[in-house]
């Protein structure tokens, strides 16, 4: 099974025979192209041209974060599985504003869905959290159906992440952080600088995967389209995010994994420490390699393999075959 590499020291990336090398202070490590998806990188790495013309070729996916746990970029080889087609049949669904919404709104539904199931899980377990619960499926049953732009969606589910966010605290009772609302560009607090950090490594997965598939990560429905970034990758995270990163954050701060000391303050931002990043890695890692049985397919798939399908169901979309119905986790 293929894995994603992390790289959080510094040191130098380069190929070695059929292997990626890697040279650190660390030591020095080889691994089998074969058995990379991609490659994600915190540390100051060189490289040259020679490697990425080798993660060109093996089509493994390189993602840049900053020194400080920030989203840089990503080295996106050149596509081999994209369709003329299925590409057409992407623009044609955001370019006909009855398409894009129908799609958009699937997203939110999908997101809105995962935020249910995860604080439905929590209540479960003796949290209160009914307020919330409420709040947020009077949003998704009452006005989300009744959306007619893309920025109404966009409204609903801010509203909607805003009530989420809140429950936070109670689900978070008795953990030495607190949560005063989203702050994204600084991050203003520890539980801020988890949700960043967890979203920015779900984005990245995603793209990941749709790099695998026939699909234009630069087409997006919900997430305008422009000619700066990557999209679609934004809109298949909303429905994942719940699942992937904010389970993620709430097993390390309530199991006291991950505490004040993890993090570090610049200027008016709190940012994750390297150690509390290596943490966060591994929590998510061990999350997407879970199996769990998918009613659908009637046979145990990991969380890893759940975004190709999202993705395949997707494609099916687009082209007639199958209306997409956005994937909601059953607790």
């Amino acid at each position: 099974m293929q894995k994603t590499l992390y790289l959080f020291a510094s040191g130098r990336l380069k190929r070695k025979d059929n292997t990626i090398c890697v040279e650190s202070e660390e030591g020095t490590k080889y691994f089998p192209v074969t058995s990379l998806r991609d490659i994600v990188v915190f540390g100051e790495v060189d490289l040259n041209k020679k490697l990425l013309e080798f993660l060109q070729e093996n089509e493994i996916v390189l993602h840049f974060f900053g020194h400080y746990g920030n989203y840089v970029g990503s080295f996106y080889p050149r596509e081999h599985y994209n369709s003329g087609y299925i590409i057409l049949r992407q623009a044609e669904h955001y370019l006909d504003p009855g398409l894009r919404l129908n799609l958009a709104r699937k997203f939110v539904e999908g997101a809105l869905s995962n935020i249910l199931q995860v604080l439905r899980y929590y209540q479960n377990r003796g949290k209160e959290l009914s307020a919330y619960i409420e709040a947020i499926a009077s949003l998704a049953e009452e006005r989300l159906p009744f959306c007619g732009s893309v920025e109404e969606l966009m409204a609903i589910e801010g509203n909607a992440r805003g009530y989420y966010y809140d429950s936070f605290n109670i689900i978070l009772e008795g953990a030495p952080f607190v949560i005063k609302g989203r702050s994204k560009r600084p991050p203003a607090d520890p539980l801020n600088a988890l949700i960043s950090f967890g979203n920015s490594l779900v984005y990245t997965r995603v793209l990941t995967e749709i790099y695998k598939t026939h699909l234009d990560p630069r087409i997006g429905y919900l997430h305008a389209t422009n000619f700066r970034r990557f999209t679609l990758n934004l809109d298949v995270a909303e429905i994942f995010k719940p699942i992937f990163a904010d389970r993620v954050l709430f097993t390390l701060v309530g199991k006291k994994m991950i505490g004040p000391g993890d993090f570090e303050r610049h200027g008016a931002a709190v940012l994750l420490k390297e150690a509390g990043r290596r943490l966060y890695v591994k929590e998510l890692e061990d999350k997407l390699q879970t199996t769990f049985h998918h009613r659908r397919l009637k046979r145990n798939v990991s969380y890893q393999t759940l975004i190709r399908l999202e993705l395949y169901k997707l494609e099916k979309h687009l082209i007639g075959e199958e209306t997409y119905e956005p994937f909601v986790s059953r607790w």
